[in-house]
């Protein structure tokens, strides 16, 4: 089997349920979370002894962001229903939570940076807030499966729990962005 079709030479791409523009919103969204997944690879290629434990967990995320993809392709659920749904959301906050149970406290926003794992999951974490705009984009025009807007939403903070995580690990400290009042609130 070749690579290549030569089906979208003209601009137009199959999608499950027929042939859209390459252009398409649908097409946008899911490609936007295709993008996300090949950085999501890259912080995996990167991880080190300190934060070698997250990997399982990115794999997993890999492929769920397949199942986020295929569910936007669908004109339609299939017979089996949309892939994604509410329990993968609660395991994302389940490692928010174990993640931030790890961090220290914040009281200001933080500036994207620390170790190159770190970096990269903040890279991760603004692809997956892009993904979450076009798919919020999507849905305003056509009907989509809304947990793929809840996972990707929830998916974001778990990059950004990761990021922290992945400084701490390695002795980084986060840096705060020093133009800025206190805007989280301190946890007593």
């Amino acid at each position: 089997m070749k690579i290549y079709t030569r089906t979208g030479d003209e601009g137009q791409t199959h999608i499950i349920g027929g042939r859209v523009a390459k252009n398409d919103a649908r097409v946008e969204a899911y490609g936007t979370i295709d993008e996300l997944n090949s950085f999501v690879g890259l912080v995996i290629s990167q991880l080190d002894e300190k934060v070698i434990s997250m990997k399982p967990q990115l794999i997993d995320i890999q492929h769920e962001l397949f199942d986020c993809g295929a569910d936007l392709a669908a004109v339609k659920p299939g017979p089996k229903g949309y892939k994604v749904h509410a329990e993968m959301t609660q395991q994302l906050e389940q490692w928010i939570d174990a993640y931030e149970a790890e961090n220290t406290p914040i009281t200001r926003f933080i500036l994207p940076g620390g170790t190159a794992v770190s970096a990269g999951l903040h890279v991760c974490r603004t692809i997956c807030r892009r993904a979450e705009r076009s798919v919020v984009a999507l849905a305003a025009e056509k009907e989509i499966n809304t947990e793929v807007r809840a996972y990707l939403n929830r998916l974001s903070d778990l990059f950004f729990a990761m990021a922290r995580a992945a400084n701490l690990r390695a002795g980084e400290e986060d840096v705060s962005y020093v133009r800025s009042a206190e805007v989280f609130r301190r946890d007593s």
